[in-house]
């Protein structure tokens, strides 16, 4: 039995992840903004935390028992800004990187002295396929990810020697209401403006049965994240849905603007002007 610090485990992947650990017999510290809607469980304990809250953090360390020993922190809470990086404003721009980088690593910062303590843990990170490449419309959502996926290289690099292993999860489409209020925002930001019909043309493709084709199932990538957690020598990275490795590979060896043109296509946005 692990002892495992999760967030976002009120909704989609992070609540799926912590019935699957806490059925494994862990002991699951399951943490988010509603704890009322944090799933029951006798082996998961709920927990109050506001990742743009310094104070909510501090409050959650805190609370914990000053001996116990946290065995892995996943960091699964996050959301998605879109609009263009024009219309996003600043304070959306913050809010965004607040809860999908600088809040994740205020607490993994404070759980790190837990596992040096015990010379072992783990530390799973989130992120997403959006961390390997970027398309129009997501810029804030991708920088995020980016930003995830460098502090946690970084990282791995740095408490390798502590005993402590450092796992990045990168889903692709994933079936939960995630795109919903990734969408929403994206009227918000971008629906009567200059991007409107780029705006209108991704509001469309995620729609479509296109994307329903590629969409894996918020169980499958909890499942790949309690594997992420739970297995004796983890890989550096797992990539999670239909085409993921793929779509990774025809970044890496396409030309920018190849790869580019294959996006635009992709979501019908309106051609480039020549």
């Amino acid at each position: 039995m692990r002892t495992i610090l999760l967030t976002g485990a009120s909704s989609g992947i992070g609540a799926h992840t912590a019935m699957l650990l806490a059925k494994q017999g862990h002991r699951v510290l399951a943490a988010a903004r509603r704890i009322n809607q944090i799933p029951h469980h006798p082996h998961i304990t709920s927990l109050a935390l506001d990742l743009t809250d310094g104070s909510s953090i501090e409050r959650l360390v805190h609370s914990l028992q000053p001996t116990m020993n946290i065995d892995v922190l996943i960091n699964c809470a996050g959301y998605g800004e879109f609009g263009s990086i024009e219309d996003t404003c600043s304070e959306h721009a913050r809010q965004q990187m607040e809860v999908n980088v600088v809040g994740p690593m205020a607490l993994t910062r404070a759980i790190l002295p837990r596992m040096r303590r015990a010379g072992r843990g783990r530390v799973v990170n989130v992120s997403s396929l959006a961390g390997e490449f970027a398309a129009p419309l997501g810029g804030w959502y991708h920088a995020s990810k980016f930003a995830l996926e460098a502090l946690s290289d970084s990282l791995r690099g740095e408490v390798a020697h502590h005993g402590i292993k450092v796992v990045i999860v990168q889903p692709g489409y994933v079936d939960t209401d995630w795109h919903d209020d990734a969408m929403r925002r994206l009227d918000v930001a971008s629906s009567g403006g200059a991007y409107s019909d780029m705006a209108t043309a991704m509001r469309r493709y995620f729609k479509s049965a296109a994307v329903g084709r590629q969409m894996a199932s918020a169980d499958h990538v909890a499942r790949t994240i309690v594997k992420a957690a739970t297995t004796a020598r983890p890989k550096t990275r797992y990539r999670v849905g239909p085409g993921a490795t793929l779509a990774v590979a025809l970044h890496t060896v396409l030309p920018d603007r190849t790869f580019d043109a294959l996006t635009r296509a992709q979501f019908r946005y309106p051609r480039v002007q020549a």
